[in-house]
């Protein structure tokens, strides 16, 4: 029989009835012949509400007493899962992260796993249990409870169907897989039926609510095929395949990003380089550094991740004097946001720079930069002007919207 690791989102156990449901989905799952490991989240918003609390009682949390608090949603919607599978026939079992042999890095509150080592729910299995994992969450090599960031969940479920040899990897959220654009900005969008791994790891980077752009990592170096659905939806969604697609050189989908923080700093080697070991100290995440020399000073340029960066303002603060005692200068261009789209290998034609800078000179948008990558073009653009640049993308760029198929 065939492992098929299962990924429930909060929203897809957020009540009982819910949970129930999800229940029946795995004994049908079951009964079809396979062998369904189930990866839950907490339950809705339990997350966001324990986070709240702790900064009720301290306004900056320790990291390793928040990882223990955080964790406690999973454990609620895992055993709820397994007690919902049992009432139905099926033995069940639940395990938490730790237990389920999810070994981390020792960084709280942001840790990646670095080993999977799955001992008890393969004896489970075999014992011809129903195994239910409490994802973001592990142990670090330190003996620590960890927690693996927003979206730990699904690199949980990755992770596990890597370790277990597992046929696929079923996401369920309450979306029906990805779109084209945002189908409450854009009406056209359209939903895709197939992405390179690379494609989607893109989008999550530049700001699309997807996949967790860490888990489509994992699955990309582990050759998972992963599979994006309602969970209450029949069929459709979309695939995510590690194999070469068909149409390399579209585009396939026009994203932004709000949490895209410009950052400019200008001052001597020295100063950049503490400036950037700061950030990686803080657990900000960055993206497209470039560094380029003006007489003896280093310019540094990149894109900080604010999304989920409670400590950034004083980071800022703390960064703009580091820079300043070095003589240099700091500047955070909060007026402006990115937009993307996505396509592999887009950027190797001339014909998409002519539409992404037409776009813009139409709409009479000035952009800071626009600039390629391996998978997509970038454009920084005023933040009041986002939604205008996505809308005019989707409409300009061909292909989005159609399979390869549909173009003659």
């Amino acid at each position: 029989m065939t492992i098929v690791v299962h990924k429930y989102g909060g929203s897809s156990v957020a009540t009982p009835k819910q949970i129930q449901w999800v229940a029946d989905r795995t004994v049908e799952a079951r009964k079809r012949g396979e062998v369904p490991v189930v990866v839950v989240s907490a339950m809705g918003r339990t997350t966001d509400a324990l986070l709240a609390l702790a900064e009720q009682v301290s306004p900056n949390p320790h990291r390793r007493e928040l990882d223990m608090i955080l964790t406690a949603g999973e454990r609620v919607s895992m055993a709820l899962l397994a007690m919902a599978i049992a009432d139905r026939g099926y033995e069940a079992v639940s395990f938490t992260g730790s237990q389920a042999g999810i070994i981390t890095t020792t960084d709280h509150n942001q840790a990646r796993i670095i080993e999977v080592r799955p001992t008890r729910v393969r004896e489970a299995l075999a014992q011809g249990k129903v195994v239910i994992v409490g994802g973001f969450a592990g142990v670090s090599t330190d003996k620590e409870v960890t927690t693996l960031g927003r979206g730990g969940s699904d690199t949980t479920a990755i992770a596990l169907a890597a370790a277990l040899g597992a046929g696929r990897c079923d996401i369920f959220s309450d979306v029906d897989g990805v779109y084209t654009a945002d189908p409450k900005l854009v009406e056209q969008a359209e939903r895709i039926d197939r992405l390179a791994a690379g494609e989607i790891l893109e989008l999550g980077l530049r700001g699309a609510r997807v996949l967790a752009p860490e888990a489509v990592d994992y699955a990309r170096r582990h050759g998972i095929e992963l599979h994006a659905q309602a969970t209450h939806g029949q069929g459709g969604g979309t695939v995510v395949t590690t194999s070469p697609r068909p149409g390399t050189g579209r585009a396939v989908a026009v994203t932004a990003d709000l949490h895209a923080l410009p950052l400019w700093m200008e001052g001597p080697d020295s100063t950049i380089q503490e400036a950037l070991d700061q950030l990686t100290e803080a657990q900000l995440r960055w993206q497209d550094l470039r560094m380029r020399r003006r007489a003896d000073l280093l310019i540094a340029e990149l894109l900080l991740n604010t999304r989920n960066a409670p400590n950034l303002e004083p980071v800022l603060d703390s960064l703009g004097e580091l820079v300043a005692r070095g003589g240099g200068q700091l500047q955070a261009r909060a007026d402006e946001a990115t937009v993307t789209v996505v396509g592999e290998g887009i950027a190797e034609q001339q014909r998409s720079w002519e539409i992404a800078r037409d776009c813009l000179a139409t709409l009479g948008i000035d952009a800071t930069a626009i600039d390629g990558s391996a998978w997509g073009l970038t454009a920084r653009v005023p933040r009041e002007s986002v939604d205008q640049v996505v809308r005019a993308w989707h409409a300009a760029f061909p292909g989005l919207g159609e399979s390869p198929a549909d173009e003659g």
